[in-house]
């Protein structure tokens, strides 16, 4: 029995554990994951199960919100393989911080998000013409006072 089991699921007859057949999905996640749907059987059940967990969070999002995601992903996908190694590094890095720290990282980038785009601009070439060592400095600087902070060292 499990030599024919093993001969089955090899073949590709007996979906893998935890594995859902496209014909199981929802219209809505049918309609949302189409791009997979040729490689779905040959997709890891785990893979299956994120793109459907991604896929219920798009049809959740409203309109406004699938634009930025559209345009997240067009900006992803232009980006070189090294570019994206890097920020991968630096998504890890910030899944590392206490969730204090990554809150205080999520308040600074919405205020300098609620700037008026010059002033962006300025901001991000001033950044772009420090040396290492200059924006090291800064970072110390102004590192808010506390846990982690110049207050609290």
């Amino acid at each position: 029995m499990v030599a024919s089991l093993a001969c089955l699921w090899s073949a590709g007859i007996v979906a893998a554990e935890g594995s859902i057949p496209w014909e199981q999905l929802s219209p809505q996640e049918q309609q949302t994951l189409k791009p997979f749907q040729q490689r779905w059987s040959q997709l890891p059940a785990e893979r299956q199960q994120r793109l459907r967990q991604g896929a219920a969070r798009w049809q959740q999002m409203t309109p406004e919100d699938r634009e930025r995601a559209r345009q997240r992903f067009s900006r992803w996908q232009q980006m070189s393989p090294e570019e994206r190694a890097r920020a991968r590094e630096r998504y890890e890095r910030f899944k590392q911080l206490p969730p204090e720290e990554q809150q205080r990282l999520r308040q600074q980038h919405e205020r300098f998000k609620s700037l008026p785009p010059e002033e962006r601009e300025r901001l991000r070439e001033r950044w772009r013409s420090m040396s290492p060592e200059e924006r090291k400095q800064f970072r110390e600087e102004h590192r808010p006072p506390g846990p982690g902070g110049r207050a609290g060292r």
